[in-house]
């Protein structure tokens, strides 16, 4: 692709954002969400493979279709109340209509099955974006609209995305995929604080972030699509193979990993507002997360790919974005020392 054409996708993709996080009405905020999705189009089919093609494809219908549940949800809003803007949203129906969409948007059971496939059509970098950058804009309308109209919808999408989540990634081979079951996994765990705590849901949201760039930095880095092609990892790239075994254990949760500090808080907060139940069925669906990250972490570290080589490690060039790695995997791992700081700012 064209240096000039990918600077105007990726300034397009930033300003759609923008333009979605800082607008007030929901026609803008609307406008900012469509130039987002056609920035990224052309990016997903830019290398020319049926794969790449038809998740693009995918990607348009499904983003299209929540576009116009939107629009339809936020006039069905105006149409009842006269009211456009953001934190405006007084009518049940346009509420759960409103949630329903923006959840299709950022993939949440029960509308997650576009996710894992077209994550999968996908190269590192692309998937790199629409796993970050994509969930953005909808996650802050969501953290802004008044969920207090549909609590039990909101309960029911996150316990269904935290069972999904695990239960989808246990059969998995691609890393792609296991990665997409994972954010599903993730995204119920925000759903779930999101009617008592949106600033919690917001910083699990900026967890996740730096986890998954991280770990993506490190498949790019280390050639890794699959199972088979990881367990060569510490033949290429001893060091980054141990980080990423650590990283996998903070995106499982386990602690002293920064992972486990927002589903601690999470819990926390369930406890307090007596949902001890809810809250215990989120605990236990997370083990099956923890299975799955568990048997990535042996791949990496107790595997022992055949070695073709006469050398113990295989020469290779370093790639540019080595550089944006450590900053990631030390935000990933290491902010537990400053936890109860965090959640005093919380």
């Amino acid at each position: 692709m064209s240096p000039y054409a990918l600077s105007i996708l990726l300034s397009s993709l930033s300003i759609g954002t923008m333009i979605t996080i800082i607008s007030d009405h929901w026609f803008l905020a609307w406008m900012g969400l469509e130039i987002n999705t056609l920035a990224i189009i052309p990016l997903m089919s830019k290398a020319h493979h049926p794969r790449a093609t038809e998740a693009a494809t995918k990607y348009f219908l499904i983003q299209a279709s929540a576009s116009a549940l939107v629009l339809f949800s936020t006039m069905t809003n105006a149409w009842l109340t006269g009211n456009w803007t953001i934190t405006g949203i007084e009518n049940w129906l346009s509420s759960a209509l409103l949630t329903s969409a923006l959840a299709m948007k950022l993939g949440i059971a029960p509308f997650h099955l576009w996710l894992p496939d077209i994550l999968q059509g996908l190269d590192l970098l692309t998937g790199l974006i629409l796993s970050t950058w994509q969930k953005l804009a909808p996650m802050i309308l969501m953290v802004q609209i008044n969920h207090e109209l549909n609590t039990s919808l909101l309960t029911i999408m996150a316990i269904l995305s935290i069972l999904i989540g695990g239960w989808g990634g246990l059969n998995q081979i691609q890393l792609r995929k296991i990665l997409a079951f994972s954010s599903i996994a993730h995204l119920g765990w925000m759903m779930l604080i999101m009617l008592f705590s949106p600033n919690l849901a917001l910083f699990n949201l900026i967890i996740y972030l730096f986890m998954t760039t991280s770990m993506f930095l490190m498949l790019m880095v280390l050639k890794s699509t699959n199972i088979n092609k990881l367990s060569t990892s510490w033949t290429k790239n001893p060091t980054l193979a141990a980080i990423m075994m650590l990283t996998l254990m903070s995106l499982g949760g386990l602690p002293p990993m920064s992972g486990f500090a927002p589903k601690m808080l999470i819990m926390m907060e369930l406890i307090n507002q007596n949902m001890t139940a809810i809250a215990t069925t989120a605990a236990i669906s997370s083990m099956l997360s923890l299975f799955f990250y568990l048997r990535l972490s042996y791949t990496l570290s107790l595997t022992t790919s055949p070695n073709i080589t006469n050398s113990y490690l295989t020469w290779r060039l370093t790639p540019f974005y080595m550089m944006l790695i450590p900053a990631p995997i030390i935000l990933s791992m290491m902010i537990m020392p400053i936890m109860s700081t965090l959640y005093m700012l919380i």
